[in-house]
């Protein structure tokens, strides 16, 4: 069965989905990025859903509980490369993203991970404090 490559780049698990996800294949990268957080103590996930042509409700529920099962394991999500048809699909469809950040692409979403890490050293550093 096929799988989706997940890189480690430094704290940070990157994610770029280049096929049309079935459902199948979906909850196999669900699984494994839980298991690649576990695994590796990252802090953060960049999903590249730049290949993504069509997202159906499906998807768009998979891409927000992917972000909150990282979340619940200690991890932000970005989700990078959105369409415009895909973020206006997601819209008509009533799916909001809910708890999931977003950027135009990699570079942008590795600086929302990185500013979104320093605030927690700041808090951490003055709850020590």
């Amino acid at each position: 069965m096929d799988r989706i490559p997940i890189l480690r780049i430094g704290d940070i698990l990157l994610v770029s989905i280049q096929v049309d996800l079935q459902d199948q294949l979906a909850v196999t990268l669900q699984e494994d990025l839980a298991e690649r957080i576990v695994t590796t103590g990252c802090s953060g996930v960049l999903l590249d859903i730049s290949g993504l042509e069509i997202v159906d409700s499906f998807i768009g529920r998979m891409i927000s509980t992917t972000a909150a099962v990282s979340r619940v394991l200690d991890a932000e999500t970005v989700v990078v490369g959105m369409r415009p048809a895909v973020a206006i699909t997601l819209v008509e469809l009533g799916l909001s993203l809910d708890g999931v950040r977003t950027a135009l692409d990699v570079d942008r979403g590795m600086a929302l991970l990185q500013q979104a890490r320093q605030a927690d050293a700041s808090e951490s550093a003055q709850a020590d404090g």
